[in-house]
């Protein structure tokens, strides 16, 4: 069921898949290219990543996407010169001495961390470059199609990922398996933009950044405040069901209490710098909801008996975002997050896990998110004491005990070596983004760690005092990267029952019947619904126009017969036939559909059928 991760991609069996090949190859011969256009460009990575490879440079000056066409015109000489492509090993000390006589500090630095670690090195050579490199590649540069691929975009990247380090240029490329395959990605990436979320967040009035505010730090408007309810009330009722207890916590805390979680060791540069109040006390604006958690457990004595114990909160919390990594809503350094925290025993654990794992699975469903997998992230041993905490033992057994829940469920799953959090393996729900790219939708993780920082404990049977296990899990994630998906996924038109305007009432003629028009929504707004009359001086036309842009799942329109018979002509978005029906068995048809969540114009319940 495993499968090991690598650049976004899975790395099992990709050594004999040709386009792997091919993209990992272009990533060489770019690199290759922009040395041979722009002389004294110094390296850093290269790898292939799904849609394409990318690569990233230190320019002595500036470049920007006009030199592409010099770029790629070298990249495709050198495929034509059919260069092959040569792998040999090197010592560790020849392989440092090679790339600083060449002048590739970083490839150096990179290299020599590399040996300190172990780690085997190898080299390919093609033509006249040569790059450190695992491989796999292609034989020869020939078998790659010239008009396969095509540069696409530049990009800043630390490098290792260090703010504080020097600033690269990446440049991304497209590659498929030929060119009409890269023609119709290009395509449909095109049709996909109309439907980015920060292009209808604006357009719908969801949500707005603003410079007085801060970059990150996203201001939600009345339609994506509804929007953020309607989650959250899901979200409680479901919580309630599966026996969750909710509670609430401060934004900002005493500092102390990140250092005995451990945050401030291992996580300190995600983390907002502090501020010194109360005689220079260090208070912190916080990144997680966990310690809170943690001392509501440990307030008084537990019992087995009471185990497990749910805690959970919608939590606001801050997380100091590198400003060339803020996308929309997606990268933000505010965010209010789904957040559980179950406190559970040995025995429990296995099964609480497996109960959140389904918890996921059914708001996947409930929203029609088909497309998403899970990924493993799982520790490396030798950064133990570094970035992970110095218990091995714990680790193999609870990244065991994950593996087997994972395996018990029968879904496929990808490992991701060297990306679980600091206290414990931990398991991710990915889906794609509007423009092809994998995201992080929703987390769960386990912890043998932290717990007992806090000294938290409980009675077992036996009479002993136990460290209980934690689990933390957000199967929404945060409302900011939850709502982006699903503004993508839903293309701006939400269901009824979290749409923020549910429906809309157009009388045909505003003077005869613009009384009648607001009557009908005067009875939605005392059932609950949001709704409003159009009473607006725009043509009939003009109003059922504005109502389509606005995407309003529901527009009553009224006229003569309508307002005789006490009925309304049912419009739903996207929906070409229309129905009239009696006001009342309208209002029958919302309420069931809101109280059952209903999706896709309620198609999917037979009672809702008004034809």
């Amino acid at each position: 069921m495993a499968k090991k991760a690598y650049a976004g991609l899975d790395f099992e069996g990709k050594e004999n898949d040709p386009l792997y090949k091919r993209r990992h190859s272009l990533a060489h011969i770019l690199a290759q290219a922009v040395q041979k256009v722009r002389p004294g460009t110094k390296l850093g990575f290269g790898p292939p990543v799904e849609n394409g490879f990318y690569y990233d440079f230190l320019f002595a000056e500036p470049i920007s996407d006009e030199d592409f066409g010099a770029i790629e015109k070298e990249m495709r000489k050198i495929i034509n010169e059919k260069q092959t492509f040569e792998r040999r090993e090197m010592t560790a000390a020849e392989a440092v001495a090679m790339l600083q006589e060449q002048g590739e500090h970083l490839k150096a630095e990179y290299c020599q961390d590399l040996a300190s670690r172990g780690e085997d090195l190898s080299f390919y050579r093609n033509g006249p470059f040569e790059d450190m490199c695992a491989g796999p590649h292609v034989e020869h540069t020939g078998q790659i199609p010239t008009d396969c691929f095509q540069l696409d975009a530049l990009a800043g990247a630390y490098w290792r990922g260090d703010e504080k380090r020097e600033q690269l240029t990446r440049i991304y490329g497209l590659a498929f398996d030929n060119k009409a395959e890269l023609k119709e990605f290009i395509r449909l990436r095109e049709e996909a933009k109309k439907y980015d979320h920060r292009k209808l967040g604006k357009e719908l009035e969801i949500f707005m950044i603003s410079d007085h505010v801060g970059p990150g730090l996203p201001l939600w408007m009345p339609n994506g405040t509804v929007l953020r309810d309607e989650l959250e009330n899901l979200a409680k009722e479901w919580e309630f069901a599966d026996g969750y207890q909710r509670v609430a916590t401060p934004h900002v805390t005493d500092g102390k209490l990140f250092e005995t979680s451990g945050h401030l060791a291992h996580y300190k540069e995600g983390m907002f710098p502090a501020m010194a109040v109360d005689e220079n006390r260090e208070y912190y604006l916080k990144p997680m909801n966990c310690p809170f958690h943690h001392l509501i457990f440990g307030h008084r004595p537990r019992s087995y008996r009471e185990m497990p114990i749910r805690l959970a909160e919608y939590g606001q919390v801050y997380r100091y975002e590198g400003s060339g990594a803020l996308a929309g809503l997606l990268r933000v350094r505010g965010m209010c997050m789904n957040d559980a925290h179950i406190y559970c025993t040995p025995e429990q654990l296995k099964d609480e896990f497996t109960k959140v794992l389904d918890m996921h699975k059914r708001y996947y469903e409930l929203f029609r998110l088909s497309a998403f997998w899970m990924r493993l992230s799982t520790h490396t041993p030798e950064r133990l004491g570094d970035k992970y905490v110095n218990m091995p033992e714990d680790w193999i057994k609870s990244e065991a005990v994950i593996k087997e829940i994972l395996d018990d469920i029968g879904i496929d799953y990808h490992i991701g070596e060297d990306e679980a959090a600091f206290y414990g393996p931990k398991v991710d729900f990915q889906v794609r983004n509007v423009v092809g790219r994998e995201e992080t939708a929703s987390t769960n993780q386990l912890d043998f760690a932290v717990p007992a920082r806090f000294n938290l404990t409980y009675i077992g049977a036996d009479g002993q005092e136990h460290t209980p296990y934690c689990i933390h899990r957000a199967p929404l994630g945060t409302h900011e990267r939850f709502l982006a998906f699903l503004i993508e996924h839903f293309k701006g038109a939400f269901p009824t029952w979290m749409s923020p305007l549910q429906v809309r009432v157009v009388p045909v003629h505003l003077e005869n019947f613009g009384d009648y028009a607001q009557k009908v929504a005067q009875e939605l707004f005392k059932l609950g619904f949001r709704a409003e009359a159009d009473l607006g001086t725009d043509s009939f036309n003009k109003k059922i126009r504005n109502a389509a842009t606005s995407k309003i799942p529901n527009v009553f329109i009224v006229g003569e017969r309508e307002q005789q018979n006490q009925e309304v002509t049912w419009r739903r978005y996207c929906v070409k036939e229309q129905h009239t029906v009696s006001l009342a068995r309208a209002l029958e048809c919302l309420k069931l559909a809101r109280s059952r969540r209903v999706m896709d114009n309620f198609a999917d319940v037979e009672v809702l059928d008004l034809a």
